[in-house]
């Protein structure tokens, strides 16, 4: 997701000004392995270090928010941020003006490039973390796209008992990333796969395949990418754009009505959607495809399924937008075919909603007749905690 932000930096003395730092601090689950930064206490509090005896400044940089670290005799400089929200956060160091990933972190794909990530850890954790049950896997899989004449990477998800019934087909969910990531998002941000395993195994959810794609990678010889838009003005997001990775935003509705999704809506119906059923054994109907994805996910999603209402009768859409029962009218077969709408946002975000308010939206659909759920991740904002959430819900309402 791009960040359109003013950076604000702020020394180790301001933090601990603003707050007396507990000396709690472990790990974070997302180093590598052996290393012991960074570090995060019970406050959320991130702890950098960096072995830099020639640089003249370091600075840890999350959110946007860039905290100055300080110089011992021997080179090594160490700085905390401020209290973080809980979840996972893109961040980096910046040494002398130069960005770079934290050589302590394991590297993720987010905000356009491969950088570092840290987990916060949250009270209710327990749903993503890894427990002693029966195991799905989670497969890299490429595939060639006739739309955009190349070939494709994507990652899909089977139940720990897809391979003992060689007989049972299963439903699908096709679930999508923000802008600025890609289909490693969900696969390893998101912690889908431990998701969907702890759900199953407890009997929330019923067993379904899920396949992550890349919602942005559309391009190739049958598909040549468009010339460059002129950039924005500093500090202007382009419509429907939203920061993420902790940065506030405000929802809205987005887009016109009926929007294409553009290339990907074509790789989606006509390349990935045939690859899954063909090489898997799924029940190849509407009633068992559902369509989901945060952000920028969200609105591919919202856009995709209202031109196709016939194709997938569950629609889930993570701090994306809505929709309203203005675009359900101008959609033919849509209420007939669906059997849910599930909206959701972080709590923050919908403090200072733009335009009209999703829940408002929701609930006016739902007064239609519609089969809608909206879902509120409180004390989170535009980032991955939301959205882990928003699929433990989602998973767990549809294709019953």
């Amino acid at each position: 997701m791009k960040k359109f932000f003013v950076a604000v930096t702020m020394s180790l003395a301001a933090v601990a000004a603003s707050a007396q730092v507990i000396e709690d601090f472990k790990p974070a689950v997302t180093n590598q392995q052996g290393k012991q930064y960074p570090m995060v206490n019970s406050q959320g509090v991130v702890r950098a270090q960096l072995l830099a005896p020639d640089a003249h400044s370091v600075k840890l940089d999350i959110g946007g928010v860039k905290y100055e670290l300080t110089k011992d005799e021997n080179g090594l400089w160490t700085g905390d941020s401020a209290p973080q929200d809980v979840g996972f956060h893109y961040y980096q160091l910046n040494v002398d003006g130069a960005s770079v990933p934290d050589p302590g972190s394991l590297y993720y794909y987010g905000a356009s490039r491969w950088g570092s990530g840290i987990d916060i850890p949250a009270p209710d954790q327990d749903f993503y973390t890894i427990k002693n049950v029966p195991q799905g896997k989670v497969s890299e899989v490429y595939y060639y796209s006739s739309v955009s004449g190349s070939m494709r990477h994507c990652y899909i998800y089977t139940p720990a008992e897809y391979d003992q019934n060689p007989k049972k087909k299963y439903p699908v969910l096709y679930l999508q990333h923000g802008m600025g990531e890609n289909e490693h998002g969900w696969a390893e941000q998101g912690h889908t796969g431990i998701i969907m395993d702890n759900l199953i195994a407890e009997g929330k959810a019923v067993p379904f395949i899920i396949c992550m794609d890349n919602g942005l990678d559309v391009y190739g010889p049958n598909n040549p990418r468009p010339a460059p838009q002129p950039r924005p003005q500093a500090g202007a997001a382009p419509q429907g754009q939203r920061p993420q990775g902790g940065q506030q935003a405000r929802p809205q509705q987005g887009g016109p009505r009926l929007a294409s999704a553009g290339a990907f809506e074509q790789i989606l119906l006509k390349d990935i959607i045939p690859m899954v059923e063909k090489n898997y054994r799924v029940l190849a109907d509407s009633k068992h495809r559902a369509l989901a994805g945060l952000s920028m996910g969200g609105m591919q999603t919202r856009a995709i399924t209202l031109a196709n209402p016939t194709v997938f009768s569950w629609v889930g859409m993570f701090s994306g937008g809505a929709i309203s029962k203005e675009d359900v009218a101008e959609s033919k077969g849509f209420k007939e075919n669906n059997k849910l709408v599930f909206i959701s946002y972080g709590s923050r975000e919908l403090e200072n909603p733009r335009g009209t308010d999703p829940r408002v939206t929701t609930a006016e659909l739902g007064q239609t007749g519609m089969n809608t759920a909206f879902y509120v991740s409180e004390g989170t904002a535009h980032e991955w905690q939301s959205w882990r959430r928003s699929l433990y819900q989602f998973a767990q309402k549809v294709f019953k």
